[in-house]
């Protein structure tokens, strides 16, 4: 397929590869490609690329999202305010119903909660609202016997965690994450996406599998009663369409900490470089213990819901295992489904984003993230 994009943005010395390799990967795409890539080392932004629309285009964060609901209860934990040890009930206690009485905050964080979903699922009003998702999350009787089994809380972890957040400070997840996050650093990375900034939302535009690859997504199991049907709310009377989600303003307006954040490359991987690194002269968000503690393995194996090897530490996907095994242990991240990915690597230094327009096949992390995480990190080896 012909080039017809054009390449835009800088990269700083030693990091042209880094271009390169965009250069090519778009090169190869529909000629519709939109697509934006950034990355920070040290806290100092290195690479700032994009392709198909202009610089100040958003898009959906899916659930890239849930990364900037964790850094928000590090925080809280960092702070004092939430222990991660303490049962959930500590702060909930209707969370108690049906048996999920034992559960702490660091097993709900790490997917081991097993309320999945709803036996009768969720409306998509519903699901744009975390106070409401949570409150039925509550009498909501586990899939699996919490603490024993982990598997992957698509749509809700944002609204367990955000009820939690919410009963210790009286504050949403989404209000702290403007005032101590977003706003401070001027990041594109909204979770409750301003009227004002409607206009650069980037409607996302529906999967477009080759053949082959439709083949292989109509041979995927998904039984209505399913524990992935009911994990991505496609079991009730209004079945979620995962690609039309976040085009709903309702969505974007109230930016539910699961799916609804809408960001830019450069507001992802500003996120994880303030979380890390010094940022325009402000100390790091996290402490090196808080970044290890959050970083740790939690959950490693078999996820009962994506029915595949995971690893998660507390919230945040294990990145080094799940998706970029050249990056240092330790590393946190969150990819989203239609192939945003972004993570921050103590070791190095490094913080990544990657934002597409067009859902991507198969859904998480689009494939190209390998080629240019890669071509990131051998850059900042080099450095």
């Amino acid at each position: 397929m012909s080039q017809t994009q054009e390449i835009h943005g800088t990269v700083a010395d030693g990091y042209e590869p880094v271009r390169e390799e965009f250069a090519a990967f778009v090169a190869a795409q529909r000629p519709d490609y939109e697509g934006q890539l950034c990355a920070y080392v040290h806290g100092r932004p290195v690479v700032d690329l994009w392709a198909g629309a202009d610089r100040g285009a958003l898009y959906a964060a899916y659930s890239s999202t849930k990364g900037a609901a964790y850094l928000v209860v590090a925080l809280l934990v960092q702070d004092g305010t939430l222990e991660l040890d303490r049962k959930v009930t500590y702060y909930w206690p209707e969370f108690a119903a049906e048996g999920k009485g034992s559960l702490t905050l660091r097993e709900l964080l790490a997917h081991r909660a097993g309320v999945v979903g709803t036996d009768t699922g969720f409306t998509a009003a519903e699901l744009a609202d975390d106070r409401v998702v949570a409150e039925r999350l509550a009498d909501q009787r586990p899939f699996w016997r919490p603490g024993t089994a982990f598997g992957y809380h698509a749509l809700v972890i944002g609204a367990l965690t955000g009820e939690i957040v919410r009963r210790a400070t009286g504050r949403t997840i989404q209000e702290l994450h403007e005032e101590r996050v977003r706003a401070p650093y001027g990041l594109d990375f909204f979770l409750g996406l301003p009227a004002a900034q409607e206009p650069r939302f980037r409607t996302v535009q529906p999967m477009a599998p080759t053949p082959t690859q439709r083949a292989l997504l109509e041979e995927l199991p998904d039984g209505p009663r399913s524990l992935p049907s009911v994990a991505f709310n496609r079991q009730g009377a209004e079945p979620t369409d995962l690609e039309s989600l976040p085009n709903g303003r309702a969505v974007r307006s109230k930016g539910p900490a699961s799916v609804g954040g809408v960001a830019s490359a450069r507001g992802l991987a500003g996120l994880y470089a303030a979380a890390i690194s010094e940022v325009d002269g402000k100390a790091p968000l996290l402490k090196p213990d808080t970044v290890a503690e959050f970083g740790q393995f939690h959950s490693v194996g078999y996820d009962l819901v994506t029915r595949g090897h995971r690893s998660y530490g507390l919230g945040f996907q294990a990145t080094a295992d799940t998706w970029h095994p050249f990056l240092g242990a330790g590393s946190i991240g969150h990819s989203g489904a239609a192939g945003s990915q972004a993570f921050a690597d103590p070791a190095t230094g490094l913080a990544y984003g990657y934002t597409r327009r067009r859902f991507a096949f198969p859904g998480g992390a689009a494939p190209e993230n390998d080629r240019l995480a890669r071509a990131v990190h051998e850059a900042a080896l080099g450095g």
